[in-house]
């Protein structure tokens, strides 16, 4: 007899195992003559040399489903344990646009030249720009490829920022302490990890650190290594703000920059330091920019309307 050992890396083992552990149990009829004994993220298999080969590989397959999908049901499971085969809710669908698989299943991939343009270039180059007016996916692409790279464990933590700029109202009118005045800014954040992160596990990696949401001005004094670091709403940023920030680039790091140089909500007399950046930067060859358009507003129809009808003005 011979004993395997495995472990559930970056997965919640309650939702792995299923309502009442019914997911293991369905594995567990499956191979009969392995002793399965689960206990947290660490499973021991104890049985003949063939059946844990089998058993690994099976449960590999399983393993891999439910990271990209972030879900598991009994019929899942039955389906690859008598297929060995991964399951894709959008058949057909283009495998090099997918960037990372979301909640339920969804499929978060670029819809467009430029996102595609996004994902190209961040494989080639540590720091990008993605300018482009609203609806047209800088931010949710961004951070979808921060993501992937957190789950591919090609960085260790993802750091996300904005300047906290009212947009015609002002932070002292919000009830609330600091966190809770600042918060409304990052909620396009929030809400774009919550489609590709679960909950409690999204809640467990901010706890920890490994994934960070904060304004620009608590970037100042940091050295970011080993990160993946997004700077959204970049047109709001002042020239002094946005080399603060350029300048926190630590080793083994990726930075994305994102904003809309048609919506700037500083002071008149103050220059968005994202405007000044383009002239400055454009011509480093470490830095790629991407500048998406109308073309691609991946909101509702009437936002490539909206667009075009302010871009005439």
């Amino acid at each position: 007899m011979s004993e395997l050992n495995l472990r559930l890396e970056a997965i919640n083992p309650v939702e792995f195992y299923g309502i009442n552990n019914s997911n293991l149990t369905q594995i567990e009829k499956f191979f009969p003559k392995l002793k399965i004994i689960a206990r947290g993220d660490n499973i021991k298999v104890i049985g003949d040399d063939e059946e844990l080969r089998q058993f690994e590989a099976k449960f590999t397959a399983i393993s891999n489903f439910f990271q990209k999908f972030q879900h598991l049901s009994e019929g899942d499971v039955t389906h690859l344990l008598s297929n060995n085969l991964e399951l894709s809710p959008e058949p057909g669908a283009a495998a090099d646009d997918v960037i990372v698989y979301g909640q339920g299943g969804i499929l978060v991939k670029a819809r467009t030249p430029n996102q595609r343009k996004m994902v190209e270039s961040i494989s080639k180059k540590d720091m990008i720009f993605a300018i482009g007016p609203a609806g047209t996916g800088k931010t949710y692409t961004a951070v979808a490829l921060a993501v992937r790279s957190l789950k591919n464990k090609e960085v260790k933590r993802i750091i996300l920022t904005r300047p906290a700029v009212e947009a015609g109202e002002h932070l002292g009118f919000l009830p609330g302490d600091v966190k809770e005045k600042l918060d409304p800014y990052l909620q396009p954040l929030y809400d774009a990890l919550h489609d590709m992160i679960p909950h409690e596990k999204l809640i467990s990696l901010m706890e920890t650190g490994i994934i960070q949401i904060a304004p620009l001005a608590f970037m100042r004094g940091r050295t970011l290594d080993h990160a993946f670091v997004i700077l959204d709403e970049a047109q709001n940023a002042t020239e002094s703000q946005l080399k603060m920030f350029l300048t926190r680039m630590g080793r083994s790091a990726k930075f994305i920059v994102t904003g809309d140089i048609t919506q700037i909500d500083l002071p008149k007399n103050q220059p968005s330091g994202l405007v000044e950046g383009i002239k400055l930067l454009s011509k480093i060859k470490g830095i790629d920019f991407i500048f998406l358009d109308e073309k691609d507003a991946v909101r509702h129809e009437l936002v490539q309307q909206i667009v075009n009808a302010y871009g005439k003005k």
